[in-house]
């Protein structure tokens, strides 16, 4: 029977134990609930997340807005190395994460007193990229301001409103790389513009990088296979680098880049689900006599927060239609914008599955076994791709996706809340 209103203060008596019960047990659930959810590092890929430290190794905590999907979630931030599952084998079996336009980072800062007026592709460090598994950076080099610059064409030319940064700054960053990681192989695609005599072979000598420079004489020129990457870092030549202009090659010892690799159309072109058209200085995909093979897998004109779209389930079906528009050539490198952001797996997924595909015939490198046939599996779940992290480290400030910044916040204000109404309440 519901009490009579008639008596206050007998209303008033028999509510104080229930309310006071009330908030004990409320402030019981929410504890329970944080504490029975993933934290401390403990959290895998896909399994919700309120704070950057909840997630394991090799993930952050992100989510992506552009597909609705506003709870933040572990979200992989790290490539498995492949070599460290598989070794051994020619350099061209292996598929690789690059960046496009690696220089052309969101928080770089402009000129002295100018404002720069240009669209950004990355939002991590090259250092971080690298650390990140990254193992292939596209670079734009210009002559500007009496040196080489990295930047944006604006009809061929590099403006102030388009620079980022001296290229010898970022090459500095490759060879503190290579330096520390002596089993690491690293390649530079230039989209030069560059026509000062020995412009680029002086460029590199002055970063320290000719000594892990990877010769033109040795590269197959017939579609053979590459050095295995045992060999490549046993002679330190761990530095590949590949031009678009041809004369570089005869001039300067800098591979022309159309006579070693094929390459899909960049842009827009190359992102039409079902089509795989090759760009037009390369040969045609399914070419025998050019042994790598880049995959551009990024629209003409970047956006940020529809990055992890890009990067869901979409990015693996263009490889799927690359893959079979080149004669069942997987690609060497797969080329993206904003190379963190996913709904999850995102490039790392799919590079996991060309690389398991190519190098053992499983579903995921994670499931390679050194030593077994080929076609030997382990038995490995989805969700556990990411077991094999590399242990590069880091994360710059920038990973965190739009929109999850405020709905973490809005999480934890909620929460404290919660806390100080209940202290309040036991005060009074």
């Amino acid at each position: 029977m519901f009490p009579s209103f008639s008596d206050q203060r007998s209303l008033c008596r028999a509510s104080a134990i229930p309310n006071g019960y009330f908030l004990l047990l409320l402030i019981i659930s929410v504890l329970i609930i944080n504490s029975a959810a993933c934290s401390n590092r403990n959290c895998q890929v896909l399994e919700p997340c309120s704070l950057p430290t909840d997630c394991g190794p090799g993930l952050y905590c992100g989510n992506c807005p552009a597909m609705g999907k506003n709870q933040p979630i572990c979200t992989r931030g790290q490539a498995t190395i492949p070599t460290t599952i598989i070794n051994g084998l020619p350099f061209n079996k292996y598929s690789w994460l690059m960046t496009h336009n690696a220089f052309s980072i969101v928080d770089a800062p402009p000129l002295p007193g100018v404002q720069r007026i240009t669209f950004y592709n990355q939002e991590d460090t090259v250092t971080n990229q690298l650390r990140n598994g990254v193992r292939g950076l596209m670079l734009d080099m210009y002559d500007f301001e009496n040196d080489i610059w990295l930047c944006h064409s604006f009809r061929g030319q590099c403006y102030n409103f388009t620079a980022f940064q001296p290229a010898i700054n970022t090459l500095k960053e490759v060879e503190t790389f290579l330096s520390e990681n002596p089993s690491e192989i690293v390649t530079i695609v230039i989209e030069d513009y560059v026509h000062t005599t020995k412009g680029l072979t002086n460029l590199f000598t002055n970063a320290g990088l000719d000594k892990y420079w990877f010769p033109v004489s040795k590269m197959p020129r017939k579609g053979e296979d590459w050095p295995t990457v045992t060999d490549m870092v046993q002679e330190n030549h761990r530095l590949l680098v590949f031009t678009s202009i041809a004369s570089k090659e005869a001039d300067e010892g800098i591979a022309y880049q159309w006579r070693y690799m094929v390459e899909n159309e960049p842009g827009d072109g190359g992102v039409v689900q079902g089509s795989c058209p090759n760009r037009k200085e390369s040969r045609p995909l399914n070419s025998k006599s050019a042994s790598l093979f880049l995959q551009n897998s990024f629209p003409s004109f970047p956006v940020e927060s529809d990055s992890c779209k890009e990067h869901s389930a979409t990015v693996g079906e263009l490889v799927g239609t690359c893959y079979k528009a080149a004669g069942n050539v997987m690609p060497n490198f797969l080329a993206v914008n904003f190379y963190m952001r996913s709904d999850g797996g995102g490039v790392f997924d799919v590079l996991d599955g060309m690389n398991g595909q190519t190098l053992c015939g499983c579903s995921s490198v994670a499931a390679c076994q050194a030593g077994a046939p080929f076609g030997t599996c382990k038995n490995v779940a989805v969700s556990n791709t990411t077991q094999t992290p590399n242990t590069f480290g880091s994360f710059s400030g920038s990973v965190q996706l739009s929109g999850s910044a405020s709905t973490i916040h809005f999480m934890n204000l909620l929460y404290f809340f919660l806390l100080f109404f209940s202290f309040l309440v036991f005060q009074l």
